[in-house]
């Protein structure tokens, strides 16, 4: 009973029957009772953010990384060709830089979300996350945060293209490409591809560091995770 309490206030849940009623549903591996899955895996998202997100909010923290760099939306693509053609290479260019630049702002924001979802992840969840598959605990963020962060990205991306002059820079290349005489003219809603971009590319890095310390023995840098993670390797 003890112990069943000590988990109680540890996970919050509202009665000693329904935890025991989950410990019952849990797979009999090495001291269930008395390892703290939910810490575990708020440790591993928590891994995830600090060690990964926060990689995105660098210059160049999309730009250069090929898995998240963010590019033109399909119906631009003809618009940077077109420029391309008509020798404005280098317009081209900055118009795909800024768009990154405009993410990595507004990254910044992510944090204070994440945090309150890790927070919030029941013992249930946990168990759930634990015995899925390798990007389980990303989608469980994913699913817990993609509203939230859709409100706070969207207004930060819209005042990052003036903060990084992408307003300005697609202005230009807008008016640029609809001069061009026989174009179909364009006025794309780069903001909300952008903020849906930037999403994207945010789960991925969580999903890299969740893969690596579910895989990687030597990324489980800690006591509670090797616990935690060491009961996943059996299931």
């Amino acid at each position: 009973m003890k112990k069943i309490l000590i988990l109680v206030a540890a996970v919050s849940l509202s009665s000693c029957a329904e935890m025991q009623q989950v410990l019952n549903q849990l797979p009999q591996t090495q001291g269930i009772g008395g390892v703290d899955i939910a810490g575990g895996l708020k440790e591993a998202l928590n891994n995830g953010i600090s060690k990964q997100v926060t990689k995105l909010t660098a210059t160049d923290g999309f730009y250069r990384n090929e898995a998240v760099k963010i590019l033109l939306p399909e119906e631009l693509r003809k618009v940077d060709a077109g420029l391309r053609k008509i020798g404005l290479s280098s317009l081209a260019d900055e118009g795909l830089k800024v768009l990154n630049r405009a993410a990595e702002d507004a990254v910044k924001e992510a944090t204070p979300i994440f945090v309150d979802a890790v927070r919030n992840m029941t013992f249930m969840d946990a168990k759930s996350i634990l015995m899925g598959n390798e990007s389980s605990a990303t989608t469980y963020l994913q699913n817990s945060t993609s509203t939230a962060l859709y409100g706070k990205f969207n207004p930060v991306i819209k005042n990052s293209f003036t903060k990084v002059g992408a307003d300005k820079v697609w202005s230009n290349i807008i008016t640029k490409y609809n001069s061009i005489p026989l174009v179909n003219k364009v006025n794309p809603d780069l903001t909300d591809y952008v903020t849906n971009q930037a999403m994207n590319g945010v789960f991925k890095m969580v999903a890299v560091e969740e893969k690596n310390i579910r895989t990687n023995l030597s990324s489980r840098t800690s006591v509670l995770l090797q616990k935690v993670f060491a009961m996943q390797d059996k299931i």
